[in-house]
């Protein structure tokens, strides 16, 4: 008999991005240009890592650690940033010498560089030692992107320690009310503030609360949770300002269908 295969309780969709573009992220697009340059980023339930890879690769940021409660989609995402890695031109360094005699290296690669038939006719390319590298290597892709399995909400991670300059949450506010209640969402987005550095900024895709209803149906126990909730998705303008953000910034809609949302950024005073 077939194993009965688990309902995505934490929006914990596998082959989510089967029904979103898997490259050049709408919701990313919206974003101002340099937000993520030289930063520090935490992507709470980044799912297979799409998004997390893109802002470690094409949008220069420092450091990006993706989370996931699921392990599943947390491996998968390891994979992911391998087969991108894999499409990416190898890094060419140019080497000047000046007057005394010493050396400079710039890295230079190019996204989308082989075809994706390549790692279908040879597999992966392997990710070099960073340690062979100097500094500026280390921190690019896909050295510069990692991943874990935690239950954020709830549990800290130890990158939390160095705090952040963004954090984003794309598509997991509806998941975190509906499994942790209104407590639970205050609890993230006072989360949130804690572990941005000041100045830092959260984007956040809410949720629309008429989505919840298909939502709690697949779930008996989301459904019974669904009952006790107060707040709502226009709360939360209200509620990060209390928690110490300024106010949002909406900066648009993005995708199509049911994924068409808005996207908000908060800035941490």
């Amino acid at each position: 008999m077939a194993a009965k295969i688990q309902a995505p309780v934490y929006g914990n969709y596998h082959g989510y991005y089967n029904k979103r573009p898997a490259t050049n992220d709408q919701r990313l697009a919206l974003v101002p240009e340099d937000l993520f340059e030289g930063k520090r980023v935490l992507d709470v339930g980044c799912n297979e890592g799409f998004v997390t890879c893109e802002i470690a690769q094409v949008l220069g940021a420092k450091r990006v650690i993706g989370v996931d409660i699921d392990d599943t989609l947390v491996r998968a995402a390891w994979k992911h940033r391998r087969s991108v890695w894999s499409h990416q031109q190898p890094m060419a360094t140019t080497t000047l010498r000046n007057e005394d005699s010493s050396t400079s290296s710039e890295p230079d690669s190019q996204v989308d560089y082989f075809p994706a038939s390549f790692e279908h006719m040879f597999g992966p390319l392997p990710i070099p030692d960073a340690a062979n590298h100097q500094s500026d290597v280390a921190d690019a892709f896909p050295h510069n992107v990692s991943f874990r399995t935690a239950d954020w909400v709830n549990n800290a991670i130890p990158e939390d320690a160095d705090g952040y300059d963004v954090v984003v949450a794309f598509s997991i506010s509806k998941w975190i009310h509906l499994n942790d209640g209104d407590e639970g969402l205050l609890r993230f987005f006072q989360r949130v503030y804690t572990v941005l550095n000041p100045g830092g900024t959260f984007v956040l895709e809410p949720q629309e609360w008429d989505t919840y209803a298909k939502a709690k149906r697949m779930d008996a126990r989301l459904k019974e949770n669904a009952r006790t909730l107060q707040l709502r998705p226009d709360d939360f303008e209200r509620l990060l300002r209390d928690v110490g953000f300024g106010s949002a910034e909406h900066l648009g809609i993005a995708g199509e269908g049911g994924f068409r949302r808005p996207i908000d950024l908060y800035v941490k005073v």
